[in-house]
């Protein structure tokens, strides 16, 4: 499907087939996730039975949904619940919390791979031609823009864009500003206060006149800065979607006059000068991404960690400050040491001016029955400051 997501377009589209009534159809297939077309696609509806509907998912055989749309639902809630079965163990215990998380990124993989097997084809103009459906006309162009073409796509995907939209329509509270952020589709969400905390109280290095947001997102950490009264800020992203997601944010704000957005893989270009001060969180798990919307999550070889650490003396001023923002997370689960860590820092040309800490507060510290729970349990939450050695 040739649609325009964000600014970026995507290529040709990949199709599927299949038969009904006697004769043979093509649609279109969309991914954001980039996950292959299906090869074998059969009609359903309300009469299937969620254990055939699971062995043919297993099978390699995805559904085209031909009934009612709410009934499509309950048919996946069904699967799910026979996907995460109480008691069900994985073929092999893990021997340690390594092992554990891994065997725990599969199990997900598995998972969305499944749920990801009944389909929903969307019309044009974005409708959905099934009983009880809704109106999906707005979260999808919310997603992926405007198009003149049908598709057919995950009934997965479809809730999850619509479940993103009223995300972005009801905004999240950010303490620190007093104001809402409006994530987008595919842009990271600030949903985790406490690091946000850290960039709101660390003290600020003097003076601070230029401040570089690096992989800004939805730009929540710029706008943090621009509140705490820091008159320039370049926040920089090089994904569409967190580029439009940040302008309208500071936009909305009424901060364009403070924070200018713009298109780079990490650092500015070398004319916007040396920062007093250089934020950045990167992905905190230096794995590869299974998917395009992980990105956020995961960062392969830990590239964009020691692209930060690696250019951040270059960019800043003889008195400026680098703000690391990072969860041990990735320490307790055996992907990273605290060693590394710093010698990347070390070997960088840069100094550890202080380390401020924070207990991670979010829900799945809580879940004893989250096989990665001992690790979250003992994760906390950094503001490394970083200067010139």
């Amino acid at each position: 499907m040739n649609t325009t997501t964000g600014n970026a377009t995507q290529t040709a589209p990949e199709t599927i087939s299949w038969l009904e009534a006697g004769k043979t159809k093509t649609a279109n297939w969309h991914s954001e996730n980039e996950t292959p077309a299906p090869k074998r696609v059969q009609i359903a509806d309300d009469t299937i039975k969620a254990d055939v509907a699971h062995k043919l998912f297993c099978e390699g055989t995805a559904l085209l949904w031909r009934g009612d749309f709410q009934n499509a639902k309950l048919l996946m809630q069904a699967i799910t619940r026979r996907i995460d079965r109480p008691g069900k163990k994985p073929k092999k215990a893990a021997d340690n919390i390594t092992d554990a998380f891994h065997q725990h990124r599969q199990a997900q993989s598995h998972k969305a791979r499944i749920l990801g097997m009944l389909l929903i084809e969307i019309s044009l103009g974005y409708h959905v031609n099934l009983r009880r459906a809704p109106d999906v006309k707005a979260a999808c162009e919310h997603a992926y823009g405007k198009t003149a073409q049908s598709f057919v796509v995950s009934l997965r995907e479809l809730l999850g864009l619509v479940g993103a939209y009223e995300w972005s329509k009801n905004g999240v509270e950010i303490a620190a500003i007093n104001h809402k952020i409006h994530p987008s589709y595919g842009v990271f969400s600030p949903i985790r206060g406490e690091y946000l905390s850290l960039v709101d109280t660390a003290p600020l290095p003097v003076p601070c006149n230029l401040a570089f947001d690096i992989g800004t997102g939805t730009g929540v950490l710029a706008a943090i800065l621009a509140h705490r009264g820091i008159k320039k800020i370049i926040a920089t992203d090089n994904s569409p979607r967190a580029l439009e997601c940040a302008q309208r944010n500071i936009n909305q704000l009424d901060m364009k006059n403070s924070v200018t957005v713009v298109n780079a893989d990490l650092f500015p270009s070398e004319e916007n000068g040396k920062a007093d001060l250089i934020v950045c969180n990167p992905p905190w798990l230096p794995a590869r991404p299974s998917s395009v919307l992980e990105s956020a999550v995961y960062d392969d070889s830990s590239k964009m960690l020691k692209g930060y650490l690696n250019g951040l003396k270059a960019h800043l001023s003889d008195a400026g400050e680098g703000w690391l923002i990072l969860s041990d997370f990735a320490e307790h689960l055996g992907l990273r040491t605290r060693d590394e860590l710093q010698n990347w820092i070390a070997t960088a040309g840069l100094k550890v001016i202080d380390k401020i800490d924070t207990k991670a507060t979010h829900q799945k510290t809580l879940d004893a029955s989250d096989p990665l729970h001992a690790a979250r349990k003992a994760e906390v939450t950094s503001l490394w400051r970083l200067g010139k050695a």
